[in-house]
């Protein structure tokens, strides 16, 4: 079977969502370094890799929201696709105390190798999906380590990331925070402002509602919690949307 940088889900699923997942696996393909970084598998089981459980999630909000989704199909240390071609967390050499060997002498020429095999394939497909229909939303579905080396322990079970566009982040966090079992992340572990990540480039760009779904990856490492959670959260987007009004 030939290798695809992306995969695509459900592609002809009518719904207006579309569910991306940017960091959906650990796959270093064989045009990289023969298949490998030079890590250790329990670095490439970790969060530096990929997004755990991330993946499920997305499969499962797709299936309940009746939504085509896109996956990355390569490890986020051969190159990140969440991040702006000009961003200098592209193609990272250390992540969370680990030295990624087969990046350690990557130059120019072989990030462009890679941007043009892997990176631009799956932003063009995805921007295809996007435009697919005119009133697209997208949902954007990552996973969040408890806990970094040499730092302290995380609180939050989901966070909501999102910019400019609001739309879709104020009723959804009013519903998830309404949850006495959660600990929620306004704009928390991270900024939901990033220039040239992918929200950025297939949403923020053409006024598309959106947001950014981060959960715990300890809370989602099984297929039967990927499935619990996406139970859970698929009407809640659901709602979100039509208080919203998008």
């Amino acid at each position: 079977m030939t290798y695809q940088p992306y995969l695509i889900e459900g592609g002809d699923r009518p719904a207006r969502w579309l569910v991306t997942c940017d960091h959906a696996t650990n796959l270093v393909p064989d045009s990289v370094n023969n298949g490998t970084l030079g890590l250790a598998a329990e670095d490439m089981a970790r969060h530096i890799a990929y997004d755990v459980g991330a993946a499920g999630v997305a499969r499962a909000l797709g299936r309940l929201l009746d939504a085509p989704v896109i996956c990355s199909n390569f490890s986020r240390l051969v190159i990140d696709p969440n991040r702006g071609e000009d961003d200098p967390t592209l193609l990272m050499k250390l992540y969370d105390g680990t030295i990624i060997e087969g990046n350690r002498h990557a130059d120019r020429d072989e990030l462009e190798r890679r941007l043009n095999r892997l990176y631009r394939p799956y932003h063009t497909a995805l921007s295809e999906m996007a435009a697919r229909q005119p009133d697209t939303i997208i949902c954007s579905v990552h996973s969040f380590t408890r806990q970094f080396v040499g730092r302290p322990p995380r609180p939050w079970h989901v966070g909501l990331l999102y910019s400019v566009d609001e739309r879709l982040a104020r009723p959804l966090l009013a519903r998830l925070n309404a949850e006495a079992d959660l600990c929620v992340g306004d704009n928390e572990p991270y900024s939901g402002h990033l220039a040239g990540d992918t929200i950025a480039r297939h949403a923020i760009a053409y006024e598309r509602p959106n947001i950014l779904l981060e959960l715990r990856n300890d809370l989602i490492d099984t297929p039967k919690t990927q499935d619990q959670w996406a139970t859970r959260l698929a009407p809640m987007l659901t709602e979100a949307a039509e208080k919203a009004g998008v």
